[in-house]
């Protein structure tokens, strides 16, 4: 059976954060139960993305999605199965002699030098070893599928962002049902596959200094890729490359959070303070400029006669941002106790510490929180801070308001509605 993804073309954008990600699953279970409100039982197949595209843990869920857009809810509620009931195990090595073999030797060579390491022949590539991520995407990620959804028309086309350590520039790799000319822009890449694999999402989600790179073949060559958040500078262009008429972007904190009062008294800021900081302007910055660079153009183009706009290859384009409400850093610092314990010393080595609102460093760990705890807590506030902008999701999709009979049921995460299979 042949389906045809929801018009006008749509693009889900999700964007990179490690752990955060949590937050976009919470986000689209609340779209699904919204859609199955208007749909009925067709909402249950029918895609509403013609375009997905998706950075770092981003490419992940977004990959996920593709696979399955012929059974689009059931593929949100097995995503939304596998992060509710995460753990660090799942994504890298959580065990005593996994983080000594990895981040251990990795902090040393920062503490007693690089020479001394050599000397060793210490070799280790990154803080963390995430040897079981590529197994969970195995199991999570059937990029074999992803031809069909393209063939029959499920989804329109995947887009991929990593970064090349061996070029210094960052790329995009896109499957797409019909050719797509690509783009070349100052240190922008595109590059259409013929398949998408999970190297392409090892490497897109791989932290720098945390993951190791991932090695890609492209054009005959052979390179090191990294997290597609680098030298990202415009994160929406994509979608807008391959035909999205409209855009949904799920960010992963700040664009909306609470501005937290400056404390002068902290004293100097540790070596998670600066790594924190560090993959927070990585990850969360460059959307939140293209974002406002994308208003900018809309305002820009509102204000041109008919005749100028005939003479611009600018478009306008519809966007629904949501982003959390609330700061992630300070939900993380409430659970860096499940953490599991060698990933805590070993996060205390390079400076977290304490609980609650006098904890420091949080904001890296909440990239490598990956228990569910934190994850459940995430997802409920993705859940939450869609149903609170009810109208608006309604109004950007075009969905008719339902008529509700009784009481609206309660979707934050309820027990069984996670048992979910897909063959």
């Amino acid at each position: 059976m042949r389906g045809m993804h929801e018009a006008p073309l749509t693009a889900l954008v999700l964007s990179g954060g490690g752990a955060r990600a949590a937050y976009q699953v919470g986000v689209l279970r609340a779209l699904a139960h919204l859609r199955r409100e208007v749909k009925g039982p067709r909402a249950r197949l029918d895609n509403p993305f013609g375009v997905i595209c998706g950075t770092s843990a981003g490419a992940i869920n977004a990959a996920a999605l593709a696979a399955h857009a012929d059974r689009f809810e059931a593929a949100v509620e097995v995503i939304a199965k596998v992060w509710a009931n995460f753990s660090a195990e799942q994504v890298y090595r959580a065990d005593s002699l996994g983080v000594i073999r990895s981040g251990a030797q990795w902090l040393t060579m920062l503490s007693l030098g690089w020479a001394l390491a050599r000397w060793r022949r210490a070799r280790p590539r990154s803080l963390l070893d995430n040897g079981p991520l590529a197994e969970l995407l195995t199991r999570l990620v059937p990029l074999e599928r992803l031809p069909l959804m393209l063939q029959q028309r499920h989804l329109h086309a995947l887009a991929v962002t990593a970064s090349s350590y061996s070029s210094g520039e960052h790329f995009t790799f896109y499957a797409a049902r019909e050719p797509v000319e690509p783009w070349l822009r100052s240190q922008r890449v595109a590059a259409p596959c013929a398949r998408i694999t999970h190297e392409h999402l090892l490497a897109s989600s791989a932290i720098p200094f945390v993951f190791p790179a991932a090695r890609i073949e492209h054009a005959g060559d052979k390179g090191w890729f990294g997290d597609g958040s680098m030298r990202n500078t415009a994160p929406l262009s994509p979608a807008i490359h391959l035909g999205a008429q409209r855009l949904m972007i799920i960010g992963a904190g700040r664009m909306h959070e609470p501005q937290r009062r400056q404390n002068a008294e902290s004293g100097y800021p540790n070596l998670a303070q600066i790594a924190g900081h560090a993959l927070s302007s990585i990850f969360l910055d460059a959307l939140a400029v293209d974002i406002e660079r994308l208003k900018r153009i809309n305002r820009t183009l509102a204000l041109l006669p008919e005749s100028a706009l005939a003479d611009t290859p600018l478009r306008p384009i519809e966007a629904l941002i949501i982003a959390p409400t609330q700061r992630i850093d300070e939900i993380a610092s409430r659970h860096l106790g499940s953490l599991p314990r060698p990933v805590r010393a070993l996060l205390r080595g390079a400076g977290v510490s304490g609980e609650g609102a006098s904890a420091r460093g949080t904001a890296l760990a909440s990239y490598l929180l990956f228990e569910a705890p934190f994850t459940r807590e995430l997802m409920a506030l993705g859940e939450k801070d869609t149903l609170d902008r009810r109208d608006e999701v309604m109004q950007f999709f075009g969905w008719d308001q339902p008529v509700l009979r009784g009481r609206q049921p309660d979707i934050l995460l309820p027990t069984g509605a996670l048992d979910v299979e897909l063959p």
